[in-house]
């Protein structure tokens, strides 16, 4: 007796399942995300547990871990972001905004491990005609990278059981589908079950497969989260277009830290690495101008040096305009009422832009102190000095509180030729030395920190 068909509604957002149509979505209230699908639904009688279908099971204590379980790249950057290298039988996501560069350290990774493993790059946006001409231009030759054309799941699965390739590249997941699933390409059923069916493959054979997905109009990953959710690790591009350095974060990973960052330059010969982050950051920076502060970052195990700018002008309509570009907009406005009630500073008819140079995307309570002295600075039109760096989180009673590693940051700021650091008196005391070559200005709250700009 063939299967009962349904028709079910699908969210594009959540996942979330409906039988009839609704205009806003009861899971998660996003409006006009429900889609029509139709589902099958098994007449077979459920399967009894017996001692076939218990599959076998191992005690911790017995599980080799011997053998070696990465892959490791030789791309710095990316292997520090994936946490040593790929994981055999991992599935990794690689997501970012179109013609960022997914693509390209797809093949990058092919050069790497062209004369070592045997790889499958599956494509079903391009030809191998235009892989090939891509593949050219990054200098990427090889007779162990073999092209499929393919945009059929289940005829991809067979290829890689049938070939057992070392690893396997999907670019991207939008294109795939299966055929017994009546929806479109790039819908959530085919993305998810397309997806799933790829994980099974990878982690019988244990081989480990890079997965590209497309980003929607809100920036999430097309599909869109039930996709972070079965993948081991998800990793993602950030940067515009319009600029050539590009960074790539963890946002999930199973097999290592999320805290860790990759920063790249897009090249004509592709992604090279930049092995000084900081100094790429300060890069063309300008002497002498108000607004600007030097703070440091703890991203992973590294210290990073970036520039805050902050401009505040008179305003020209009845409400002041505010804009954050790399931080977020709440915490300006926090640290902006901060400054209004405990130093007088007010803030009120003028207009606050604050911008973190280079694309990064500054998170860590430790920018406060940067971020208020930019502003006094660019209140005051009196610039900072151009070897002073400051750090230190801000409470709402205006005192400069402790922040981690403040050491690893005073040391990266003296080699790149920093005199003069200013920080939490209470990071001071914890400090068991100090490097030769540079000040240390602690300060206990907002207003000490704020005099040293005259």
């Amino acid at each position: 007796m063939p299967p009962k068909q349904k028709t079910v509604f699908v969210c594009n957002e959540c996942g979330a399942q409906s039988p009839k149509w609704a205009g806003k979505c009861a899971s998660c209230g996003a409006w006009n995300s429900m889609e029509e699908h139709l589902s099958v639904q098994s007449t077979s009688k459920p399967l009894s547990v017996s001692a076939e279908n218990i599959t076998s099971a191992k005690t911790l204590s017995k599980i080799s871990s011997a053998d070696e379980q990465r892959y490791v790249t030789g791309i710095s950057e990316l292997d520090r972001v994936l946490g040593g290298g790929i994981v055999k039988g991992s599935v990794v996501l690689l997501s970012g905004d179109p013609g960022i560069g997914k693509s390209t350290i797809l093949l990058q990774i092919c050069k790497a491990f062209s004369d070592k493993l045997n790889i499958m790059y599956v494509s079903g946006e391009e030809s191998p005609n235009q892989i090939k001409l891509r593949a050219s231009r990054l200098s990427v030759e090889g007779d162990n990278v073999t092209i499929v054309s393919d945009t059929d799941t289940l005829s991809v699965c067979e290829y890689i059981k049938a070939q057992k390739p070392d690893l396997v590249m999907i670019d991207s997941i939008q294109t795939m589908q299966i055929s017994e699933i009546a929806s479109s390409a790039g819908s959530l059923v085919q993305v998810r079950e397309s997806t799933n069916m790829l994980l099974r493959t990878g982690k019988a054979l244990e081989i480990p497969i890079l997965i590209v997905g497309h980003v929607n109009k809100g920036g999430d990953i097309a599909g869109p989260k039930v996709l972070e959710h079965i993948v081991d690790t998800v990793l993602y591009f950030e940067g515009e277009r319009n600029q050539s350095y590009r960074i790539l974060r963890a946002i999930k990973n199973r097999f290592g830290s999320t805290n860790e960052i990759g920063v790249f330059e897009m090249t004509d010969k592709g992604l090279m690495v930049v092995e000084n982050p900081s100094a790429m950051l300060l890069s063309g920076r300008i002497n002498n101008v108000s607004g600007g502060c030097i703070t440091c970052v703890i991203e992973g195990t590294r210290p990073i040096l970036s520039e805050i700018q902050g401009l505040v002008t008179t305003t020209g309509f009845g409400n002041p305009r505010r804009m954050a570009n790399g931080y977020d907009f709440n915490r300006l406005n926090m640290l902006l009422a901060v400054l209004e009630k405990r130093l007088g500073l007010f803030f009120s008819n003028l207009d606050t832009y604050l911008n973190v140079v280079g694309g990064m995307r500054l998170d860590e309570p430790a920018v406060d102190l940067a971020v208020c002295m930019s502003l006094v600075s660019g209140l005051r039109d009196i610039p900072i000095g151009d070897n002073v760096i400051a750090f230190g989180e801000v409470g709402l009673s205006g005192e400069i509180r402790a922040v981690p590693r403040a050491l690893s940051r005073i040391k990266e700021a003296k080699s790149l030729g920093f005199t003069t650091c200013i920080m939490p008196k209470s990071s001071y005391k914890a400090l068991t030395s100090v490097p030769d070559g540079i000040e240390i200005i602690p300060v206990k709250n907002l207003k000490e920190a704020v005099g040293l700009i005259r």
